[in-house]
């Protein structure tokens, strides 16, 4: 058997160990220097990504990769390269797992890297800090220990030898301070006895020439090879005429060398002259316990510059026996043992990455936090990439742009543009979070320029832009000299909700979201109004516009202009057109779809009270808050735009629909501390997004704006309106005015 068989490098074997107190003075206990471990901040960086996107409150452990390195410079299990510098153990980004659940194995990164050495380790990551010092770390630690001592006895070590460097790592990570901290440990089996030395030296004083020559060129070429560079134990037999060859554990069985001599090898990380490695610890018990080698000679390999150097590497001999426990659980000739075990580092390490890292990076990592902690228990199906990408168009900086806008941050909604043409006034900032006192000086910044700046200032990762511009309104007659300048405007205007997602409307008079609602309804895109009274609001979803008239229809159109029946059989079922959405199911109204006249001038002949937006101040962030919130519950609705109106007696069930009912209008009374849901579907005749007036808007464009403009009663000969008061004013009531005591029997 091989493990009857006794080897030597230079020197005879030392005489059996022996139960005299004189024969164990002469020898002195084999030290090893502890791994030193390394975290790079990428590690953390990912383990933090995990945490908030996959693991949420999971603290299952999770299969990690160390990693030791050749080069200092480059600085995963590597033998050591410098004199000066031991190797540690690394963790990067790549040592955690694509897939946390799933179970890896080091043999899937072994191969084809010269320059690092893959060690398999457990990672235990808690929730909070008083669970990172509650876990027991003495289980933890005899736990990773009889996984080691089962890879041994089973045979796996053999094929997988860099189980034998398996390590253990615990942390709680506080992604609130971006603080991690974490503890170490690399379980080692206790030799009882410890194993003792014989003799340690550089690998340079015991070879001849020949045989230093050909083991370099052996352990050079075991280096350079994809199979093997990444295989950080093995043994070294060395022929009668100097010849090296290193194989691989797998291969012991097959091995016959009488003879020969005999090394095991191991990549060393340490750079001391007289002392080994940790890794060898294990080794040893491995050597003892699988093949029952007590007198073992060993190569501490390092390298200098890539390759072999056999002066800064050593070669020694130790004693081994063992462990006969007076218990069988310590007894390691029995399978079923727990073998006792040493590994933690001193204490526990602390890693602050606030102070590395990029201001608007950290800003944005602690925005996206509380938006990532409602994917945990409440809100799993919370979809952050669409609300970072929804790109969103604020029509009014005022008391409600300026909350919107601030919410619209909160829920991580980065992409946001203001319009606005007014100035910042003295009686603004203290109502208009946005602007502060210095914003009122030298006759007022711009309001839509002083919003983004501050914006940015609050948060720089957001994507804040300004216009200023007056949006053209009906009932304010545009001079001719004007005209060109207001069409430029209106076709801005139709530009920016065409490259936007989102419109709010959040303007202070009627007549000013008339434009705006015309061209959402016609691009068919997401509005939302906020309107407030002095002591209620009014916060309304827009449904899509009427669709496009197909080319069947337009064609059937121009055949049956001079045929008046055919004609108005076409119309009238635009008209049925027109209420649909592109479910076929009924379209929500606008913002103008139960007005019976078109909109005009409010502003003219106003008092100081009336031209002044006066609320009650708690209005404005209530119903700016609602229109946020109903902008989040329309963008996570497999309908969208076209989801149906739903009411607060709606009964929804958590699983599918866990952000609640989905409303058309919300009205809100603050006397009452009261609120409403209402569904209102769209007209015939609105002023705004009927087919009528959709369809006369795309025939002539601008010009049709133009005409609205300086004639509101336009609108209502287009749309009906006129018609329909007139049939009102006609229709006349009989009242019957006979007595009504006369029936009254006496």
């Amino acid at each position: 058997m091989a493990e009857n068989r006794t080897w030597t490098v230079s020197s005879p074997p030392p005489p059996p160990p022996s139960s005299s107190s004189d024969s164990s003075s002469e020898r002195q206990i084999l030290r090893f220097i502890p791994f030193q471990s390394s975290v790079d901040e990428g590690f953390w960086r990912r383990l933090s990504s995990l945490k908030l996107d996959a693991l949420g409150l999971d603290q299952s452990p999770i299969p990690i990769t160390g990693m030791f390195f050749s080069f200092p410079s480059a600085c995963f299990y590597a033998p050591c390269s410098h004199p000066q510098v031991p190797n540690p153990l690394k963790l990067m980004a790549e040592s955690l797992p694509d897939d946390p659940f799933e179970q890896l194995t080091s043999l899937q990164l072994v191969i084809g890297n010269r320059n690092k050495c893959p060690v398999p380790g457990t990672l235990y990551n808690t929730n909070t800090l008083e669970s990172f010092h509650a876990l027991d770390k003495d289980a933890l630690l005899k736990m990773e220990a009889k996984k080691i001592f089962d890879d041994i006895i089973s045979g796996k070590a053999d094929e997988n030898c860099a189980v034998l460097s398996r390590f253990l790592l615990i942390s709680f990570a506080d992604l609130k301070k971006w603080t991690f901290r974490h503890w170490f440990a690399f379980p080692a089996l206790s030799l009882e006895p410890p194993a003792t030395l014989v003799n340690i030296q550089p690998a340079s004083k015991v070879f001849s020439s020949e045989e230093a020559k050909s083991l370099s060129r052996a352990c050079n070429e075991w280096r350079n090879s994809n199979m093997t560079a990444g295989v950080p134990f093995f043994f070294i037999v060395i022929a009668s005429n100097a010849h090296v060859t290193i194989r691989p554990l797998k291969d012991w069985e097959a091995f016959h060398g009488d003879g020969e001599k005999l090394l095991f090898g191991f990549y060393d990380p340490c750079n001391l002259p007289s002392n080994p490695g940790w890794p060898l610890r294990n080794f040893l018990a491995f050597i003892c316990l699988r093949w029952k080698i007590e007198n073992i000679q060993f190569l501490c390999y390092r390298e200098r510059r890539g390759l072999a150097d056999l002066e800064l590497s050593l070669v020694g001999e130790a004693l081994v026996l063992l462990p006969q426990g007076k218990s069988s659980v310590y007894d390691w000739r029995n399978p079923c043992c727990v073998p006792k075990a040493v590994g933690w580092e001193l204490k526990p390490k602390l890693m602050n990455l606030a102070a590395s890292m990029d201001p608007k990076r950290l800003a944005v990592s602690a925005a996206d936090l509380n938006l990532k902690l409602m994917r945990w228990r409440t809100l799993p199906s919370l979809d952050i990439n669409i609300l970072s990408s929804v790109k969103c168009l604020l029509l009014g900086a005022g008391t409600l742009g300026c909350q919107v806008a601030r919410m619209l941050m909160a829920w991580g909604i980065r992409r946001i543009t203001l319009l606005d043409s007014g100035r910042v006034a003295m009686s603004n900032p203290v109502r208009q979070s946005l602007y502060t006192f210095e914003d009122c000086l030298g006759g007022g910044e711009l309001k839509a320029v002083a919003a983004a700046k501050s914006l940015k200032r609050i948060f720089p990762a957001v994507e804040a832009e300004s216009i200023n511009l007056a949006i053209p309104m009906p009932g304010h007659p545009v001079p001719a000299q004007e005209a060109d300048n207001v069409l430029k405007d209106c076709e801005l205007l139709q530009s920016l909700i065409a490259s936007h997602d989102v419109v709010f409307l959040l303007t202070d008079t009627r007549e000013s979201r008339w434009l705006p609602t015309l061209l959402c309804a016609n691009e068919s895109k997401v509005a939302i109004t906020a309107a407030l009274g002095f002591d209620s609001y009014l916060i309304m979803r827009h449904g899509s516009g009427p669709g496009p008239v197909s080319s069947d229809m337009q064609d059937a159109t121009c055949n049956a202009s001079e045929k008046t029946g055919d004609f108005n059989a076409i119309v009238t079922q635009m008209h049925k057109l027109s209420t649909k959405n592109e479910d076929r199911g009924q379209r929500l109204g606008c913002y103008f779809c139960n007005d019976v006249v078109a909109p005009i001038d409010s502003t003219s002949n106003r008092t100081l009270d009336q031209q002044c937006t006066v609320t009650r101040p708690g209005l404005a962030p209530i119903a700016s808050s609602l229109a946020v919130e109903l902008l989040v519950g329309i963008l996570h609705h497999p309908k969208g735009i076209n989801a149906p109106g739903e009411i607060s007696s709606s009964i929804v069930g958590s699983s599918d629909r866990p952000l609640g009912i989905l409303p058309h209008q919300i009205r809100g009374s603050l006397p009452q501390f009261s609120q409403l849901t209402l569904i209102g579907y769209s007209s015939k005749i609105c002023t705004a997004c009927s087919d009528a007036v959709v369809s006369e808007f795309r025939r002539k464009g601008m010009e049709f704006v133009l005409q609205a403009i300086n004639q509101p009663s336009y609108l209502e000969d287009l749309t009906g309106l006129t018609e329909l008061m007139k049939s009102v004013n006609s229709f006349s009531v009989d009242w019957d005015e006979d007595d009504s005591d006369a029936n009254v029997d006496d």
